[in-house]
């Protein structure tokens, strides 16, 4: 029977306790949210939805087409000069998605004959665009600058290092600035991808690659998503122009994808200049942030402290995992389950996800759900 294997992959997943599903929120949910990646609380700003309402209105649902057809409006152009100049790269290229942007600059960074250094605790979509590039691929030790100089050492060739600024599953930052000194020996490039670095750390949210002194770089390239401190969707590729101009002729997911819709691009283009207004929103997210693991490690729970804005609670087991996290939604608070095969050493997680708008009564609140709830 076609696709009779899928069955035994669904009973070995239910014996696992693996078994995921959807479940749709409700526009006026009443759950206090530690599950989204809503960093700086913009996705329902006004100034931010009337952006994407009013882009819509001008340049319609959808974009029509590819970027290289008919999907680059003025507006998509107006996002890339001024998340560059935000971020503090020459300049930008806006994807569908974070995903799409990830896929697109690593496969076409990293032709034939050439060595990928991939963090092992890399996010999938980097995965993926290692699995998808032309070049050889070799896993390093997490956050290791020792390991990426063993991996290129006996390369001859062009190279890329590739890493996460801030690792989705336990929050930490990745050291940057050594692993570009480590790159730079051997005249690799690094491509990193901040995601949960972009509007929480850095001068008023400008991106770990700018902390760390690394922004306009001829060596370095960043990606960013517009669905996290933005509150919207897409993604980003930063770097050098030759860089953007590359990937412009040469990443099959910015030239066979369509064009990030204008709302998309609206909601985040002012989302981006109310960030700019309102630096203060991406240290309220650390502040937050770090008073969620005070209280949490107060408490005697197992919490990795954060870098970002993600605090990682650790969890006996992935069914233990999935009972807590149900049974704080039951107590109002969603809270993220983490389980493998989605987290790299096999640890279950509850993910909380740091706002830079939950006050600290909110705080306080989902500590003691937490607690209460702890299997």
């Amino acid at each position: 029977m076609a696709f009779g294997w899928i069955d035994e992959q669904a009973r070995a997943r239910r014996r696992a306790g693996l078994v995921r599903a959807l479940r749709p929120r409700a526009a006026d949910s009443p759950l206090l949210d530690l599950a989204g990646n809503d960093y700086l609380g913009l996705s329902r700003h006004p100034e931010v939805t009337e952006g994407a309402a009013r882009a819509a209105r001008l340049w319609g649902g959808g974009s029509t087409g590819s970027r290289l057809v008919s999907g680059t409006t003025e507006l998509h152009g107006e996002l890339e000069r001024e998340l560059a100049g935000f971020c503090g790269f020459e300049a930008a290229l806006v994807f569908s998605s974070g995903y799409a942007a990830n896929l697109a600059a690593v496969t076409a960074l990293a032709p034939h004959g050439s060595l990928i250094a991939s963090d092992a605790g890399n996010h999938a979509s980097l995965i993926d665009g290692c699995r998808l590039a032309r070049g050889t691929t070799q896993v390093v030790a997490h956050a290791d600058p020792e390991a990426v100089r063993k991996a290129l050492d006996p390369h001859c060739g062009p190279a890329v290092v590739v890493s996460d600024t801030v690792f989705s599953v336990d929050g930490d930052a990745a050291p940057l600035a050594d692993l570009a000194e480590a790159a730079r020996e051997f005249g690799a490039g690094l491509i990193v991808d901040d995601a949960h670095g972009f509007g929480v750390l850095g001068s008023g949210g400008r991106g770990a690659p700018h902390a760390a002194g690394l922004a306009g770089a001829p060596d370095v390239v960043a990606t960013v998503t517009l669905s996290k401190s933005l509150g919207s969707q897409g993604g980003a590729v930063l770097g050098p122009a030759r860089v953007i101009d590359h990937l412009v002729n040469a990443a099959r997911t910015f030239i066979f994808d369509t064009g990030l819709a204008p709302a998309a691009v609206g909601a985040a283009l002012a989302a981006l200049r109310l960030l700019r207004r309102e630096p203060e929103r991406a240290a309220r997210v650390r502040t937050v942030a770090t008073a969620l693991h005070t209280r949490l490690t107060a408490e005697g729970h197992e919490a990795v402290r954060p870098d970002a804005a993600v605090v990682s609670v650790r969890a006996p087991s992935p069914e233990l995992a999935v009972r807590w996290t149900a049974d704080c939604r039951a107590a109002g608070v969603a809270v993220g389950c983490f389980r493998p095969p989605s987290v790299p050493d096999g640890i279950p997680r509850l993910r909380l996800t740091a706002r830079a708008d939950l006050t600290d009564g909110q705080v306080e609140h989902a500590v003691r759900v937490i607690g209460e709830t702890r299997p």
